[in-house]
């Protein structure tokens, strides 16, 4: 197992191999299409992009208790192109669901980024791992804005990662 803390640095990077469980603790960062689509035109972002990680989630309103409602993955290939620019400002690490595109494996490697998946279906347990949730931008995309998330112990697995390595198509890493 692997503990990372945010902002994620390029040596962070370098030692994630697929397979391997991450805990991620500090900021994360919500966005998914909309958002994406917004966040690639913004010239001045209200959050530093370098160093930084993207959870595709549209999280449900807050439940009593809680700092956000259940935030549990969505599909992330409908980010493949999206995600470009941004990894191209040096956003290190995307949390989704779900395979990817071969051309989104070679960019994800020559930006020197991974991407995480998570456990589809386990947004409470989720929701558990976040600590507070702020709104940073385009409060008129709803549950598709970007939202900051303080989390602790964020429980992920790599997914591919710089060396070219696959958990859907590499038969050493099956479970």
């Amino acid at each position: 197992m692997i503990r990372l803390n945010t902002p994620i640095t390029d040596k962070d990077i370098r030692n994630l191999k697929v397979g391997e469980k991450v805990l991620i603790t500090g900021t994360i960062y919500t966005a998914r299409d909309q958002a994406h689509t917004r966040l690639i035109k913004e010239e001045n972002l209200e959050f530093e992009i370098a160093g930084s990680v993207i959870y595709y989630v549209g999280p449900t309103p807050k439940r009593e208790g809680y700092a956000i409602g259940a935030s549990g993955p969505t599909s992330s290939y409908r980010m493949d192109k999206l995600a470009v620019p941004l990894m191209e400002k040096g956003l290190k690490i995307m949390i989704g669901k779900g395979d990817r595109s071969e051309e989104f494996r070679h960019e994800m490697i020559k930006n020197n980024a991974v991407y995480l998946i998570t456990t589809g279906g386990a947004g409470a347990l989720m929701s558990s791992k976040i600590k507070k949730s702020t709104l940073v931008m385009y409060e008129d995309l709803g549950a598709e804005a970007v939202y900051k998330l303080e989390v602790e112990d964020f429980p992920c697995f790599v997914a591919y990662d710089i060396y070219g390595n696959n958990i859907f198509k590499d038969s050493n890493h099956e479970k």
